[in-house]
């Protein structure tokens, strides 16, 4: 007989009575084991309490990646709240926006914005209370509650559909590949989906999660062959920096520790995939598509890759179809619209605050993305339906393009959109972050040969900072959208 599930507290408090001494979550030289996180969130949770937040609050949580940010997924899950997070790097205007949906009774953030809402670090929160005993249980009702800018760059709340549970069961692997004690290593930043999870999926499973501060390529092999990490999640952009290493510094570090490297949130691209499984091996090297929606995933193994190159993978949960133009399904090997139903049965996976979900009949939704199938059933992306951009009646994909810039060695990031064109009504333009000194006419001779001409961009921009955030994401559409509000300025006073 399956045992229930349990809440995360009193999953974090089953870890403190079966490993009390095993470690539970380290950043840098600091380490708590179960026992110590069990009873600090005790204490943080009778904290936050004296500031009013209760079962039910969501609580807007702007840390950075340190010990403090699981202190307060904990302590806000044992009052029967749920952590809502977001980038610690937010403006104080994207803040109050979000605030204004959450409607939290408290914010826990470094960063003292000038806001309607008391802004807490977690020493005030600890200087409420010193009591370390047990609580009351309670369950939250939404485990989670993730942020996205979406397409439009207004901001929504994803709140998840399951309630704060883990098994009950001593599992001996999770979802994720962990297994109890083994390290798993995220870099990436925990306010992020798949950071989030993985952090979960970690102290639900008695693993022990190592973070760090922010990603540096050789730290992140430098604490892989230190700790010998059994899991690590990687956005493609890290894999793309650890990668550019040299091959020396890269050979100074033992990873034959590692059983599993997850990437996602952002399209990886092949030529980088492939290094990567030709170096840690295609058992090693693991995908999964999905959105923090969790209507449906994907998922692929680095020895699938190789056969079908580019794949995302084949559906493992849920259901996925892609649709024309129509609204009719898409032929094998015929670009649409990618739309996820959840498994038949299943209650709704999630709900948005601020945004409405795009849809077609019979349950399926959209999270936005382009892509295809093979007569295999692998998926494939093309890009986001809002970044497509239609050339002379063409239809391109900004993601390819972007994957054949990266593949030089001076280019770090880039960006490309569309910009208004009187003759084909768009044009390419691609924004580039170099590592060393390129130009615009030599990476026009570089793409000739990796695309066809109507891709190229026509026009090149040169930028010195990074194009995409620490969780690899980037706003295609807040980018355009400054270059078209600079050529309407110049237009203007000409």
């Amino acid at each position: 007989m399956a045992q229930p599930d349990i809440s995360y507290g009193a999953k974090l408090c089953q870890m403190a009575e079966v490993q009390p001494d095993a470690p539970a979550v380290s950043c840098g030289p600091k380490t708590l084991t179960y026992q110590q996180l069990h009873r600090r969130t005790n204490r943080l949770a009778r904290g936050l309490a004296t500031y009013g937040v209760k079962a039910g609050n969501l609580v807007t949580l702007g840390l950075p990646n340190d010990i403090g940010f699981i202190e307060a997924c904990w302590a806000i899950w044992k009052l029967g709240a749920t952590p809502q997070p977001v980038s610690f790097r937010l403006p104080t205007g994207e803040l109050e926006a979000i605030i204004a949906l959450a409607a939290p009774p408290v914010v826990i953030a470094e960063v003292q914005h000038k806001i309607d809402r008391p802004i807490l670090t977690i020493s005030d929160i600890a200087a409420r209370s010193e009591d370390e005993s047990d609580l009351e249980d309670r369950v939250a009702p939404v485990n989670r509650a993730l942020t996205s800018g979406g397409s439009t760059g207004r901001p929504k709340l994803i709140l998840a559909g399951r309630a704060g549970l883990a098994p009950a069961a001593m599992d001996p692997v999770s979802f994720w590949r962990m297994r109890p004690r083994e390290v798993s290593l995220v870099p990436a930043p925990l306010y992020h989906t798949s950071g989030f999870a993985m952090m979960v999926d970690a102290l639900t499973i008695g693993a022990h999660l190592v973070i760090m501060p922010r990603f540096d390529p050789e730290a992140t092999l430098a604490e892989i062959a230190a700790r010998g990490a059994a899991c690590a999640y990687l956005v493609p952009t890290m894999m793309g920096r650890i990668w550019r290493l040299p091959e020396a510094v890269r050979d100074r570090y033992d990873v034959s520790s590692i059983k599993t490297v997850w990437h996602l949130s952002s399209p990886c691209p092949p030529w980088l995939k492939e290094a990567f499984i030709h170096w840690l091996g295609p058992d090693v090297v693991m995908e999964r598509y999905g959105g923090a929606e969790s209507q449906a995933i994907a998922e692929i193994t680095g020895a699938e890759w190789l056969a079908h190159r580019g794949s995302v993978g084949r559906v493992i949960m849920g259901e996925m179809k892609v649709f024309d133009e129509a609204g009719q399904p898409a032929l094998v090997g015929q670009t649409g619209e990618i739309y996820l139903r959840r498994p038949q049965g299943a209650a709704p996976t999630y709900s948005y605050v601020g945004a409405e979900a795009r849809t077609l009949p019979d349950g399926w939704e959209s999270l936005g993305d382009m892509g295809w199938f093979d007569g295999d059933g692998f998926l494939y992306l093309a890009d986001r339906r809002t970044d497509m951009v239609l050339v002379g009646g063409a239809n391109v994909y900004p993601a390819e393009i972007e994957a054949a810039l990266e593949e030089h060695p001076a280019v770090q990031s880039c960006a490309v959109v569309g910009l208004p064109d009187d003759d084909l009504g768009n044009q390419v333009h691609a924004i580039i972050q170099a590592r060393s000194e390129i130009s615009a006419d030599e990476l026009k001779a570089f793409l000739a040969d990796r695309l066809v001409t109507y891709k190229r961009p026509r026009s090149y921009e040169f930028v010195d900072h990074p194009l995409r955030d620490d969780a690899g994401k980037m706003r295609r559409t807040a980018l355009r959208d400054e270059r078209i509000a600079r050529m309407k300025t110049a237009s203007s006073a000409a």
